[in-house]
C-alpha cells in the first residue's frame, strides 16, 4: 500500500489473551535506548544485528510524539548532531507538546507516507527523529548497514521483508496460551 516489499504473513498465529502495557517494557525497544541494549532485545529473539537495522527502516512510515525525542530538542542535553534546520522546524513544532501530548512529527521528514529507504538516506544527513535512530549511523557496528541501506534499496527491502517473516514466528502460542484473533481492530482485555 505504501510501496514497500512484499513478504508472507503465516495465518492461525495465535495471540496472547490479553494485552498489557506493563509486559511491553523490555521486549520493545525505547527511544532512548543504546544500539547496544537495543540489539540486547533482539538477539534473545535470534535476530542478528543487521536484521535489527532492517527492522529499524520501518521507521520510514510512521509518526513519534514530541515525548519520544525532545529531549534531543530542549537545554543543556540538546542534541547538537541533529540537523540544525530540522531541530528549529520541530522545536516549533513540538513548543506546546508538555500541554498538548498528541502533537507528533513523522519519523521520516522527507517521504512520511512512502516505504523507501529515505529514512537511512535521513540518518546520514542528521535527520534521525529518535535518538535510537541517530545512534545506527555512530555505532561502528550498525553504521555499515545504514550505509549499505542508503545507497541500495533493494538489498533494504529484500533483508526487511525476510526478518518480517522471521519476527511473525516469535513467541508463537501454543494450545490454551492464545487465540486466533478473528477482528484486528479489536483487543480482548487491553488494558493500557
Amino acid at each position: 500500500m505504501v510501496g514497500g516489499p512484499y513478504f508472507d504473513v503465516k495465518l492461525g498465529r495465535k495471540d496472547g489473551l490479553e494485552s498489557k502495557a506493563h509486559k511491553v517494557r523490555g521486549n520493545v525497544p525505547m527511544p532512548n535506548q543504546t544500539v547496544h541494549d537495543i540489539h540486547g532485545m533482539f538477539k534473545k529473539n535470534g535476530f542478528s544485528l543487521r536484521e535489527m537495522v532492517a527492522l529499524s527502516g520501518a521507521h520510514t512510515i510512521g509518526f513519534s510524539h514530541c515525548k519520544e525525542f525532545s529531549d534531543r530538542l530542549y537545554g543543556s542535553k540538546a542534541d547538537p548532531e541533529i540537523n540544525p534546520r530540522f531541530a528549529t522546524a520541530l522545536k516549533e513544532l513540538c513548543k506546546n507538546h508538555t500541554v498538548d501530548d498528541t502533537i507528533a512529527a513523522f519519523n521520516d521528514v522527507m517521504t512520511p507516507g512512502k516505504f523507501d529507504n529515505m529514512y537511512f538516506k535521513n540518518l546520514k544527513r542528521g535527520l534521525g527523529l529518535l535518538a535510537s535512530d541517530h545512534l545506527l549511523i555512530k555505532n561502528n557496528s550498525t553504521k555499515p548497514f545504514v550505509e549499505l541501506y542508503a545507497t541500495d534499496e533493494k538489498a533494504f527491502f529484500e533483508d526487511f521483508a525476510r526478518a518480517m517473516e522471521k519476527m511473525g514466528t516469535v513467541g508463537v502460542k501454543g494450545d490454551g496460551e492464545g487465540e486466533v484473533r478473528r477482528r484486528c481492530d479489536h483487543f480482548n482485555n487491553l488494558n493500557v
